[in-house]
């Protein structure tokens, strides 16, 4: 066993690292972090939050501005039986609401989601500051949905995981202040979680074969990611989209086909291509000459547009239920053409993604989630391609490749069971105080081979990766 005077020693290094970097004054006036070591003695009680606190716990006064918390500083908890573990997951990163309660060994307790569909439909597209205010409407009942349907009061939970980026600022913002709202009445930990990394990691809560290392294809509304995926926060990035990700395209062009955009344009999308002939207008696929793993469909998006203005159809005028049978096989034929060769691009990035990554690590599975996933062709080609390689695919059920809640939680699970959790705020904390909402934000170190300049990367300098903050923490 470790002797206390051990882990003083790791205090104190850590304490003098906060120093050198952030100053004493800093620390003095602005942290308010308990430090908390787990001894194995504590192994055996079923308090699986049972933390030490250290004496040298401060709470600020606030008087000098925003109280900001450091980003270092971080609970060491000990998990002796998974399912005494409770997590609540919020996400607020776009325009649905969503919370749940996960269980440490994986049971899923609750899920709730609030969606702003209609404000899709009536502004045909997202607005942030709507979508914030629907975010700030909902959010206090999404959240007592769940804890209700879990059964648990919010004294119960070990923690809670809220989305802090990427996504929009204004309604990350929602989610963070509900989460340290909650954290800080009540005195629990909480987990910032990257939005993408909890697509990546809801596969391991729908297939427990699921093992590291395993590659992963994430397509959505906002991006798409190549990643080889080590371990938790443990990230390579092999290839990300250059300037529009799929599913913005599936969007954009369900809008300019006149389709019916309240449960979503690539859905929609999908729907009217199952008429249609997918060889009726020969569009290029894109990027075959580059020998990377990147995306790009902004190319792809703008031939469809232009030839939607060529035909004799008025989809903006006209909407597709209103439209006579030539009409309506004309948009078909161009959903169809134009998800054929989406896929395809899909395809062509993921074959030369599975050579990298077997190059690298002996991964044995490729994981497809995000929004995107849940499109039947996508998992239909994917698949093929998968056991071309004899690799087993894994696609989460389509509810949970959307936006939700579930994945947050257990993101938030992964990382309490390593102890990578933050304490609770001060109790004095003001409305206003800094938070730390990454709205860019790179989810994995970038391998050579796929470094190019991204308009989606322009911003990420911000914020460190996640997995290089990973490797900073691990080191210390």
């Amino acid at each position: 066993m470790r002797s206390l005077t051990g882990h003083c020693k790791v205090v104190g290094s850590v304490l003098a690292m906060m120093m050198k970097e952030m100053g004493p004054c800093y620390l003095q006036n602005h942290c308010a972090c308990r430090l908390a070591l787990s001894y194995p003695a504590f192994a055996s009680t079923s308090n699986t939050r049972k933390l030490v606190s250290c004496s040298l716990y401060t709470e600020p006064s606030c008087k000098e501005g925003l109280a900001k918390e450091p980003r270092n500083m971080q609970y060491v908890s000990k998990v002796d039986r998974p399912e005494n573990v409770y997590i609540l997951g919020i996400e607020t990163s776009c325009d649905d609401t969503a919370a749940a309660v996960v269980r440490g060994d994986g049971k899923i307790l609750s899920e709730v989601v609030s969606s702003q569909a209609e404000m899709l439909t009536q502004y045909g597209g997202v607005f942030p500051k709507i979508a914030e205010e629907g975010h700030a409407k909902a959010i206090d009942k999404v959240v007592s949905e769940a804890l209700f349907q879990a059964g648990i009061k919010e004294s119960g939970l070990s923690a809670v995981a809220v989305t802090i980026g990427p996504g929009l600022s204004l309604c990350l913002r929602v989610g963070v202040r509900k989460a340290r709202s909650l954290t800080k009445i009540h005195r629990l930990p909480w987990i910032g979680v990257h939005h993408m990394e909890g697509h990546a990691l809801v596969a391991r809560l729908t297939d427990p074969q699921l093992e590291f290392p395993f590659l992963v294809l994430l397509v959505s509304g906002g991006h798409n990611l190549l990643l080889l995926a080590q371990k938790v926060g443990d990230y390579i990035q092999l290839g990300t989209t250059l300037d529009d990700a799929i599913g913005e395209a599936y969007d954009k062009t369900a809008r300019e086909l006149g389709l019916d955009l309240s449960k979503g344009g690539g859905p929609a999308l999908e729907r009217l291509a199952l008429e249609g002939d997918d060889k009726a207008f020969n569009f290029s696929v894109p990027m075959r000459s580059v020998q990377d793993c990147n995306f790009s469909f902004a190319g792809l998006k703008t031939r469809v547009k232009m030839l939607i203005s060529s035909q004799d159809i008025k989809p903006s005028i006209v909407h597709i239920d209103e439209a006579n049978a030539e009409d309506r096989q004309i948009r078909a034929d161009i959903a169809a053409s134009f998800q054929r060769v989406a896929v395809l691009h899909l395809e062509d990035r993921c074959d030369r993604a599975i050579e990298w990554a077997k190059s690298m690590a002996p991964i044995r599975s490729l994981v497809v989630s995000g929004g995107v996933a849940s499109n039947k062709v996508v998992r239909e080609r994917l698949r093929n391609l998968a056991e071309k390689h004899g690799l087993r695919i894994t696609c989460p059920p389509p509810r949970l490749c959307t936006d939700n809640g579930v994945m947050i939680a257990w993101t938030g699970v992964e990382h309490f069971k390593l102890g990578r959790i933050q304490p609770p705020p001060p109790l004095d904390e003001p409305d206003d105080c800094y938070l730390d909402l990454r709205p860019r934000w790179q989810l994995g170190e970038i391998y050579a081979g796929g470094l190019r300049t991204a308009r989606s990367l322009k911003s990420t300098n911000a914020h460190p990766s996640l997995t290089a903050e990973m490797r900073i923490h691990s080191s210390m």
